[in-house]
């Protein structure tokens, strides 16, 4: 695992819609039901049942959103007491929940602060290039489409599941698609954990070939035993959605700036 922390490929103007995007899942997640808990250490089972009923209601599930069937029992957010103690009650939708708007909501839930900080932190590294290139409102929706494909992509390989999928992943995997497509040659800082961070300036072609290739591996269930419980398929589809999208703009991109022989964090000499 590498972690990106900076560029060499400055932006040409302001990002706001990143900065926008940033703010909003952070809001979000901070206005989660029992995120309160959970900061402060831990989370009671009320924290944790509200919690639940509103991850099912705001949440996509792959079989609402392919079969357009919701359940005829979900958690209410309630505690009650049944013969194995104390759980979450389980009792009709109070609801109506469109599964379609379902996967726009779900873009700004996170399950945890690494969860929401590992994809902001991709957003805000490669999401400012991205969009001057393509202005606001176009990367907003280029944003969104993505976000979309991966959603509906890992809905339909998986469409009788029934567990919530949350997260940006899919809709920042599609702007790391674009930037590998529209700067490939830019270099870009990472951390690799080697005894403690080794700093490492590398192409953005490798760092994110190397995340690409990583999450396709992932994505067949065979690398790690949690592959079962993070949506690595819609990584792959948003990233090749971003890919797609963003090839006609591939011409008339201008190339990152070429920077100067710094290897390892050191100023080194060029040979003439």
């Amino acid at each position: 695992m590498v972690i990106p922390v900076h560029d060499v490929n400055p932006s040409r103007r302001t990002p706001w819609v990143t900065y926008a995007l940033i703010a909003a899942n952070f809001v979000v997640f901070l206005l989660t039901p029992g995120v309160s808990g959970s900061v402060a250490g831990g989370s009671s089972l009320a924290q944790l049942c509200h919690l639940e009923a509103f991850t099912q209601h705001y949440a996509l599930v792959p079989r609402e959103l392919i079969h357009g069937r919701m359940p005829s029992l979900v958690p209410t957010g309630a505690v009650g007491v049944g013969m194995h103690g104390p759980g979450c009650v389980l009792g009709p939708p109070a609801y109506d929940k469109s599964p379609v708007l379902s996967v726009l909501t779900a873009m700004f839930l996170h399950g945890s602060w690494l969860h929401l900080l590992g994809n902001m932190l991709f957003l805000l590294i490669f999401g400012n290039n991205i969009e001057a290139r393509m202005g606001h409102v176009r990367y907003l929706l280029f944003y969104v489409v993505c976000g979309y494909a991966a959603a509906y992509g890992f809905a339909l390989t998986n469409s009788s599941s029934t567990t919530p999928l949350i997260g940006a992943s899919g809709a920042v995997a599609g702007v790391l698609g674009a930037y590998l497509v529209l700067y490939p040659r830019a270099r870009v800082w990472i951390l690799v954990p080697f005894l403690l961070f080794l700093p490492l300036r590398l192409p953005a072609w490798i760092v994110l070939g190397f995340w690409f290739v990583l999450q396709a591996f992932y994505s067949t269930g065979e690398a790690v035993a949690e592959a079962g419980t993070v949506a690595y398929l819609a990584h792959v589809v948003g990233f090749v959605a971003g890919m797609l999208l963003a090839w006609p703009l591939k011409p008339g991109t201008p190339p990152p700036p070429e920077p100067g022989g710094i290897l390892f964090g050191r100023q080194t000499r060029r040979a003439w």
